[in-house]
Formats: structure tokens, sequence, C-alpha cells
């Protein structure tokens, strides 16, 4: 598989981080200081851009130690497809009824990358029947 990339856009900005060597994502670093309000959504600079290979989607993923604060990323996980090459940016949604500061530096939101299915969908008159057929939301029980 291909090695993603990355690029800063400025001397200072921070490379995205992995805590232990195997570690799924890499966390990335909030390149402004923002304060969130109860309920308010914000989009928060990182100061990098992300190549990721043909095949590849890179996730942008919340971090346990905000959520758990009631701070997560809006879209969770929002997608970075192999075509964007601009500055990667994390839509922040904080839950509380707290301000919350994200600091510059501060960790902010991971990036995993994974392989997707890139072949055409075919479009057919009918699907294959299953056991579970067209039941959806709520169908399994609480």
């Amino acid at each position: 598989m291909e090695q993603p990339r990355v690029m800063r856009l400025h001397e200072a900005a921070l490379l995205p981080t992995r805590a232990h060597e195997w570690d799924a994502g890499w966390d990335v670093h909030a390149d402004e200081t923002v304060v969130i309000r109860p309920g308010e959504t914000v989009k928060v600079r990182t100061g990098i851009a992300v190549g990721v290979p043909v095949g590849q989607v890179c996730d942008v993923r919340s971090r346990s130690g905000l959520a758990s604060r009631g701070v997560v990323v809006a879209n969770s996980p929002g997608t970075i497809d192999a075509g964007y090459v601009g500055e990667v940016c994390v839509l922040l949604h904080n839950q509380v009824r707290e301000l919350h500061r994200v600091n510059r530096g501060d960790r902010i939101a991971q990036l995993v990358f994974l392989p997707i299915n890139t072949t055409p969908l075919r479009e057919v008159n009918a699907l294959d029947e299953s056991e579970r057929g067209g039941a959806g939301f709520g169908s399994t029980g609480k």
C-alpha cells in the first residue's frame, strides 16, 4: 500500500503524531486558538495538508479524550479523498454547556488512512434476498 504524505503549510505547523508505534490514528494539532461555545461547531485549522494515495481515504475522527469531555468531530468521520490537497481543517462541535478552549498545539482529532473499494457501482433491477431484508432502524431491538 502506498504511503500517505504530509506537508506543512507554514514553518510553525505541527506534523501529525502517534503516541504509540502501532496506533491506527495520527493525532493532528490545532494551528490556532479558538473558543467553542456550547452547541457551537467551529472549523479549526491544522496548518497541514495530506496526500492521500489513490485507493485510500483519510478519515478524520474524534479523539476519545476530547469526546469524553463533550467535544467531537462534527461530521465524524470526516472524509479526505485522494483528490483533496488543501489544508486539513477539523469541524469540532461542543456538546456540553460550558465553553471549550482549544489552544494552538492541542491535539484535536486523529487521521486514519484506510483502503477503499473503487470499483464502479452496477445498476440492477433487484437485490438478493437476505434474512434481514429491508428491516432497518431499531429492527434488532434494544
